[in-house]
């Protein structure tokens, strides 16, 4: 299936489209920490924002998968001025709205809404960074949770490994 026409609205983040793999760390001062395998998909329909989805697992010392970890998916919507706002849920029971900005190839995200079912963990806020770095996707993610302050929980570097993704 060939790629629908980028909406205009999303070429300040149009280096995000396609499938990206990769590694990374999670730790957090209640939990132990981990390696992680990610696979993060950026597509579109011609829509003015993109779809994302975002999988974990648990990686062995062999680099092996060894069960699911988290899971996120939402939309990214580009707004003038190369501001940004972006939606994610997540199947434990937290929606989060991020506003941030684009600058150049790099994505800062704050939480400006987390919002919990009455069964989800303590969540309170996010911060995310994204950069494009010869040519691989790497973030770090630092969250407020569990009644410790706002610090690193995670980081990845991907590879892209496809430009487009057909919607399913």
């Amino acid at each position: 299936m060939d790629a629908p026409e980028l909406h205009s609205e999303l070429e300040p983040i149009a280096f995000l489209l396609g499938h990206w793999e990769g590694a990374g760390v999670v730790g957090y001062p209640t939990m132990e920490s981990v390696n992680f395998g990610q696979e993060i998909i950026f597509g579109h329909n011609g829509k003015p924002f993109l779809t994302y989805r975002s999988r974990t697992w648990l990686l062995d010392r062999n680099g092996d998968k060894v069960r699911p970890l988290a899971t996120e998916t939402g939309y990214w919507r580009a707004q003038p001025d190369r501001q940004l706002e972006v939606v994610l849920a997540h199947p434990t029971g937290i929606v989060e709205i991020y506003i941030g900005e684009v600058v150049f190839h790099k994505i800062e995200l704050r939480t400006d809404v987390v919002a919990r079912t009455g069964s989800a963990k303590e969540y309170t806020a996010g911060h995310r960074l994204y950069g494009l770095v010869n040519g691989n996707l790497m973030y770090a993610y630092d969250m407020a949770a569990v009644g410790q302050p706002l610090q690193s929980h995670t980081s990845a570097e991907l590879k892209k490994v496809a430009d487009f993704v057909p919607e399913d």
